[in-house]
């Protein structure tokens, strides 16, 4: 399938990713994978997700994907290097914490990171803070419960302001005036958490840079377009769940979505 672009996630969190990559490539297709039979990622070893994330790679390869895209913070910690090594050939998009422009963009000098304890565990993440967070304070959150209320589907709920208010508020109070969206399911609780956070605090999801690169990526090597772009979704677990996530999270009409096992079971991947 020529110009398909591959995507993967553990979960819905991808398809914040998803929404920005349509709107720069629009005459690519795309494949979008959700691992929901083996979500959340982010309690998981980073030797698991590392593996899972080989795994869903060669099924994105094997049906088409010429690019792919880890719309994962998660599987980016943990796999994005190992990947780009055991697949040279493949153009790879990956996810990084937004530490480099909060830090630009802070005023206090003080920002703050909203992430899975995966995440914050990996070397990407270390990297990038020896890279571009030396000058500023940090503040690491650690975003318990976030990635179960966007697979709930549970936005703006009580639940969902009392968790979310719960994890805003100790870097409000220590000060933070950016706070980066360090998880793809994060930015579908962006509209509560500035609702908390009023005017003073600025949010940055990394989600448009990631499409922009991915665009400069198709054009670098020469993944066209197609006259009548698909865009298919499969998952893991149930897809009539996945559908219905699908249609609330992305505001879209029924979908078809596909269910597939995908390489080995949870039991040997754990071994």
């Amino acid at each position: 399938m020529t110009g398909t672009i591959g995507m993967f996630d553990s979960g819905v969190g991808g398809l914040s990713i998803l929404r920005h990559v349509r709107r720069a490539l629009p005459s690519h297709s795309v494949l979008y994978v959700a691992d929901q039979a083996l979500a959340p990622y982010g309690g998981r070893s980073l030797a698991f997700v590392r593996r899972r994330s080989h795994e869903i790679v060669e099924h994105l390869l094997n049906d088409g994907a010429e690019i792919v895209v880890v719309a994962c913070n998660t599987a980016s910690a943990a796999a994005l290097a190992s990947l780009r090594s055991d697949f040279p050939q493949v153009p790879f998009v990956g996810m990084e914490p937004a530490v480099k422009p909060a830090a630009e963009s802070t005023v206090r000098g003080l920002v703050g990171v909203l992430a899975t304890r995966a995440t914050f565990q990996g070397e990407l993440y270390a990297s990038i803070i020896d890279r571009h967070g030396l000058d500023v304070g940090v503040v690491e959150r650690v975003g318990t419960g976030l990635v179960e209320l966007v697979e709930a589907g549970l936005l703006d709920t009580p639940e969902a302001v009392d968790i979310v208010a719960g994890h805003l508020s100790p870097m409000v109070t220590a000060g933070v005036d950016t706070i980066v969206l360090g998880c793809t399911h994060y930015p579908f609780l962006a509209p509560l958490m500035r609702s908390l956070l009023g005017p003073g605090v600025v949010l940055i999801d990394p989600a448009p840079a990631v499409a922009r690169q991915a665009a400069r990526l198709a054009d670098r090597h020469a993944v066209e377009g197609e006259g009548s772009p698909t865009v298919r979704f499969v998952t893991t677990g149930d897809p009539i769940r996945f559908a219905q996530q699908i249609c609330v999270l992305l505001d879209s009409p029924p979908l078809d979505v596909e269910g597939r096992s995908i390489g080995a079971t949870e039991d040997r991947l754990q071994t």
